[in-house]
């Protein structure tokens, strides 16, 4: 009868569960399920992040001149636009931009150059006055010590030197390695930057077209508001700098302190470190004012320089780059504290706007931004421009814009979609062919 009981409507009998049996994961408590599930994930972020780490530094040589190339874009770009909006070709504007900016920078380190060729005679003169001092003040001061135990210490030094000869040529060697690099960097530098220039957005197309089509919308709103944090840190940077580097020249020229204008100069390229490089950068004008005019003008400059990071740390950087990049300053230093012990000088430079970078891509993907993005108000289906159906011409992989890529849409929605994807030749819409009939004109579209 068990047979046909589903036949009348009856529920089989089934088998009860053995009692006894329990899932492995019901031993073990919930918490230590919950923290291993963290743990393995947090576990697997490390990794990567070490590997990207690693795959960074290995390709220095490649990346770093294309970050920087990538920064002095989003400084540029602004005057590229503007040239363009006063009928200037694209091309031509990059080339006045960046033949300008080159311009503007080898005028710079000439009036550098020429500062510190004319004033290294009167600091080394100053140098040996402050050392004769120093070794009267060793000899009278508390340390009494004599002309023979000086004499001494010096030819220890000598001696320490003589000995460490082959470390100081390796050193010297590795040197002139590292100059080739950087002479390598800068040329690449200088022809990236061209391209950033002059087709970025056209490169963003390429890389994003290369993505899921899924992926895209999201990629692409959060790649673009990564990079206006990125430029709005750069112009922000600048600025402070520029403060910064004004605010300790001027109190280097009014206490006289030599090569006021190398100075300056090196405050502001420092200051591009931020809260850290001013301080160290100042830190020589103080040591210079000391070896120069003595004590009591190196502690005025060591305050010039508190009251400048004083002015940095509590206005402009709430005022200014609070706004521009949403960071805390602990964030700030952090980010530079752990970038400077991962890749040196270029980690420091670079951690904190990859970390306003990275902030904004994670909160631009995680609130799910790209669905009411102005910048994306124009996108369709597949949020790149195209039609969502369109999978037969790619018009961000081969980088068409303008009229070439409205006409490769045309053609690529009609029955000679094939043909325009393969680069054949296609019948004009409304022309006869061959057999006498007619392209598929636009009317019963």
């Amino acid at each position: 009868m068990g047979l046909f009981s589903g036949l009348r409507g009856e529920t089989p009998a089934t088998t009860p569960p053995d009692p006894s049996f329990q899932p492995a994961n019901d031993e073990v408590p919930y918490a230590l399920r919950i923290g291993a599930a963290w743990s393995w994930r947090l576990a697997m972020i490390v990794l990567v992040g070490w590997g990207l780490s690693w795959v960074v530094a290995f390709f220095s040589v490649l990346i770093i001149p294309l970050m920087i190339a990538g920064l002095l874009a989003g400084l540029l770009s602004p005057l590229v636009r503007l040239l363009h909006r006063h009928r200037v070709p694209k091309g031509l504007a990059v080339a006045i931009v960046e033949i300008g900016f080159l311009a503007v920078v080898v005028g710079a380190l000439t009036l550098v150059g020429r500062q510190i060729a004319t004033g290294i005679s009167a600091l080394w003169g100053q140098a040996r006055a402050g050392y004769e001092q120093l070794m009267g003040w060793v000899q009278t001061g508390p340390l009494q010590l004599s002309t023979a135990e000086i004499d001494r210490y010096v030819q220890q030094g000598v001696q320490s030197l003589q000995d460490n000869s082959g470390t100081l040529l390796s050193g010297a060697a590795s040197l002139g390695s590292t100059a080739g690099h950087v002479a390598a960097g800068l040329l690449l530098t200088i022809f990236s930057l061209i391209f950033f220039l002059l087709d970025g957005d056209r490169i963003w197309r390429f890389v994003v077209g290369m993505l899921p089509r899924r992926a895209r919308p999201g990629a692409d709103g959060a790649g673009r508001r990564g990079w206006q944090s990125m430029v709005s840190w750069v112009r922000v940077q600048i600025l402070v700098a520029a403060i910064d580097a004004i605010g300790i020249g001027l109190g280097a020229l009014i206490i006289q302190v030599p090569l006021a204008i190398p100075l300056a100069v090196l405050v502001f390229l420092g200051s591009f470190i931020p809260i850290i490089g001013a301080l160290v950068t100042g830190s020589v004008a103080v040591l210079l004012a000391l070896v120069a005019l003595g004590p009591v003008p190196a502690v005025i400059m060591l305050a010039v320089v508190l009251l400048v990071q004083q002015i940095e740390g509590h206005i402009l950087q709430p005022l200014i780059m609070g706004r521009a990049v949403s960071l805390h300053p602990l964030a700030v230093v952090l980010a530079v504290t752990g970038g400077s012990m991962v890749a040196g000088i270029a980690g420091a430079l670079f951690s904190v706007p990859l970390l306003a970078v990275a902030n904004t891509v994670v909160r631009y993907l995680a609130g799910r931004q790209w669905e009411t993005d102005p910048l994306l108000a124009g996108s369709d289906a597949d949020g790149y421009g195209r039609h969502a159906d369109d999978t037969s011409h790619q018009r961000d992989i081969h980088g068409r814009s303008g009229a070439d890529a409205e006409t490769a849409a045309v053609n690529a929605t009609g029955p000679d979609a094939a043909d325009a994807d393969t680069g054949a030749v296609t019948v004009p819409r409304g022309e006869p062919d061959a057999a006498g009939s007619t392209a598929h004109g636009g009317a019963d579209r």
